[in-house]
């Protein structure tokens, strides 16, 4: 098993969204990041847990956990014209975006905002935290998702 963690702009789509959706399962959709897309196509697999970070917003945070419930398959967002996601060099015989379906496995009783991820030693070498990280999508080590779990 693996950890991530992925980011999404609560007004876009938030951990309220989430548990309200259906099963409180979700595909993770829209991501146009090379190296995020191969994160989730090459790496990620079922039972993976994801933190879900709630990010350009007043308080970046942390804010919940999510479970890998079904691996990459080709994004449906990429081939549709009245997405805004769409890709128009997109083929669906060869694609080239893919998205996840992940479940929401717990909320945080309270945010774990960047201000305490980056004053705790711990995680100081978390790549969320590397100056001009900007992926949506990226791998946290287990020792940091244990400490961010923790600070939960």
């Amino acid at each position: 098993m693996r950890h991530w963690l992925m980011k999404s702009e609560p007004t876009t789509f938030s951990i309220d969204d989430l548990d309200a959706s259906r099963g409180r399962r979700t595909i993770w959709d829209g991501v146009r990041n090379y190296q995020a897309r191969n994160f989730m196509r090459d790496d990620m697999s079922v039972g993976d847990q994801v933190l879900l970070y709630h990010s350009s917003c007043e308080i970046p945070a942390v804010v919940g956990l999510m479970s890998v419930v079904a691996g990459a398959v080709p994004d449906p967002t990429a081939l549709d014209p009245d997405d805004p996601h769409f890709d128009p060099k997109s083929d669906p015989e060869a694609p080239r975006w893919v998205a996840v379906e992940v479940r929401l496995e717990r909320r945080f009783r309270r945010p774990i905002t960047l201000e305490t991820l980056r004053s705790d030693p711990a995680l100081e070498g978390m790549q969320l935290l590397r100056r001009g990280n900007r992926l949506s999508v990226m791998p946290v080590t287990e020792a940091e998702f244990e400490r961010v779990i923790a600070l939960a």
